[in-house]
């Protein structure tokens, strides 16, 4: 008699790692953030990428308790068993200490020593530790010095203004270096909350078609400009669609610097309340007497009313 049995055909979840399920980590882009959980905002297993995310401050701080971690481990070892440095007092931690600092910098003043084969045994354990520290802070300094730092100027706020007759959303980006960059990219997209056919709101990210992604010398600024015609996301919208829709830019840019043989990425965003309708940029190239362009980075985010946009709001 063949007996069946009833198959369980749901599917059985996996239960997450508790470590990862107890990680949050917030994530900032100007004023637009989000929490993720599962994931830590420093990975320790990953001493590189840690050394480049942090902040001058607070690696100076990170690499200052670990060196003093060291020390005090070492010192401890010394501690515990009097009598394996020459000198040192009993019973006076700071000799030991002092002794542990001294050695794991590899200085040694001779006035200290160890004297017992405890004593070389930690003593060689710990200039090996001075070694090794000292090639991972060298290389790390080297590595966020080397970092370059984008020197990319982005307007205050976008504008939607008219140009050749049809509304435009418009951002001016500005070269802040003193160097001339080549082969420029850029790209916009806008991220708007929408709602599907089954009534689930859900969030979508669609890309803006530009008039132009990619110019091939960046001396002085660039206007992106993006034509709301029918096939944009953002055709119809006005001020009080942005707020309802939350929507939100972000723009990417890179541009390869010749002196440095790099190519320097930067990331920004705009939210719903930054994009100026009827409004559009004031001219910030001008010409000298001697007939030479002259931009004036300064004037990088002003604006003047459009006639052809209705104005929803004041820029400030």
């Amino acid at each position: 008699m063949n007996s069946k049995r009833k198959i369980d055909s749901a599917p059985v979840a996996r239960r997450p790692l508790r470590r990862l399920r107890e990680k949050s980590t917030l994530i900032s882009l100007g004023d637009y953030s989000l929490r993720k959980r599962g994931v830590a905002r420093y990975d320790w297993a990953d001493p590189y990428g840690v050394a480049v995310s942090l902040t001058w401050p607070q690696f100076m701080a990170l690499l200052f308790a670990v060196y003093l971690a060291v020390n005090l481990f070492f010192a401890l070892l010394y501690f515990a068993v009097p009598g394996v440095v020459a000198n040192a007092r009993p019973g006076v931690f700071t000799d030991d200490f002092f002794f542990s600092f001294e050695t794991l910098a590899t200085v040694g003043y001779g006035e200290m020593y160890p004297v017992t084969y405890y004593g070389h045994i930690v003593a060689s354990a710990e200039i090996m530790c001075g070694i090794t520290f000292t090639a991972i802070l060298t290389g790390l300094t080297f590595v966020r010095f080397s970092k370059p730092r984008p020197k990319y100027v982005f307007a205050d706020h976008p504008v939607v203004a008219m140009h050749n007759g049809k509304p435009t959303l418009m951002l001016r980006i500005g070269n802040g270096g003193a160097s001339v960059l080549a082969d420029a990219h850029s790209k916009i997209s806008v991220l708007l909350a929408e709602q599907s056919a089954e009534g689930t709101r859900f969030r979508r990210a669609h890309e803006l078609k530009l008039m132009r992604n990619t110019i091939p010398v960046f001396p002085l600024s660039w206007t992106l400009m993006h034509e709301i015609d029918q096939a944009s996301p953002l055709f119809g919208f006005d001020a009080d669609n942005f707020l309802a829709s939350d929507a939100r830019l972000f723009v990417s840019f890179d541009a390869r610097d010749p002196q440095l043989a790099l190519v320097i990425h930067d990331l920004r965003n705009y939210g719903p309340r930054d994009v100026l309708f009827g409004w559009r940029y004031v001219d910030m190239i001008t010409d000298d007497e001697e007939g030479q362009p002259t931009a004036d980075i300064r004037r990088l985010s002003e604006v003047e009313p459009d006639e052809g946009v209705f104005v929803s709001r004041a820029p400030f």
